[in-house]
């Protein structure tokens, strides 16, 4: 699918810094994108999200009251519908888990490259995490326990081909991308994650995930 097919993704870009908001700005429309709104603290990002209900926020965790977490819990709280990149410079996986709790779909540290970032925007857009690789060993760790155990009341065990699924989401491979390194079709792929979130009792890919971490920080 390409941007321009189709109506562009509208971000919200909320940082402290005003040369690294313009720069995200300005990468963002450069590459088709709409921003529709920018903020540099978290009392005008909560003020101004409302008018605008973005696809994408992309949000810096350090900027003044309330910080990026509350902000996201927030944004969580008001409209599901839109996700929140985190755009760090913090990559302590405590501030991964932090934001992934309070709703984040994604998270990057800022030194991630221009195209990474435009890549995790669209990604976080059609609703799949984009993790930090910091956090992949955590995320994997707790796939492979979930695959050794009955999955969560149903007494239903996951698949050898859901858990090896479920490690190329944790590593944040679309469908697609699963789909060609499995040999396998997209709908296959599909079929593969809902059943996996059906024995889990999960409505989605970020819910699944988000539980993975949780429990995986439970048990350290």
């Amino acid at each position: 699918m390409s941007e321009s097919e189709e109506t562009p993704i509208r971000v919200m870009v909320v940082d402290d810094h005003p040369m690294w908001r313009d720069a995200v700005e300005r990468d963002l429309v450069q590459a088709g994108l709409e921003v529709v709104a920018v903020a540099s603290n978290g009392r005008e990002a909560v003020a101004r999200f409302p008018a605008v209900r973005p696809d994408v926020m992309v949000l810096d965790l350090q900027i003044p009251a309330p910080n990026g977490i509350e902000v996201t819990a927030e944004v969580a709280r008001q409209c599901p519908d839109t996700k929140v990149l985190v755009l760090s410079a913090s990559g302590e996986q405590a501030d991964v888990l932090a934001a992934v709790k309070a709703g984040a779909t994604g998270y990057l540290v800022k030194s991630a490259s221009r195209e990474e970032l435009l890549a995790a925007v669209r990604t976080v857009a059609h609703g799949d995490p984009v993790f930090t690789p910091g956090l992949a060993g955590l995320v994997l760790g707790e796939f492979q326990r979930i695959s050794d155990e009955p999955a969560a009341e149903t007494g239903e065990r996951l698949t050898d081909r859901e858990t090896e699924v479920l490690k190329m989401v944790a590593k944040g491979l679309s469908y697609r991308q699963i789909a060609e390194r499995l040999v396998i079709s997209h709908r296959t792929v599909q079929n593969h994650v809902q059943s996996t979130l059906r024995k889990l009792q999960m409505h989605n890919r970020v819910e699944l995930t988000r539980y993975a971490i949780e429990r995986g920080l439970d048990e350290d």
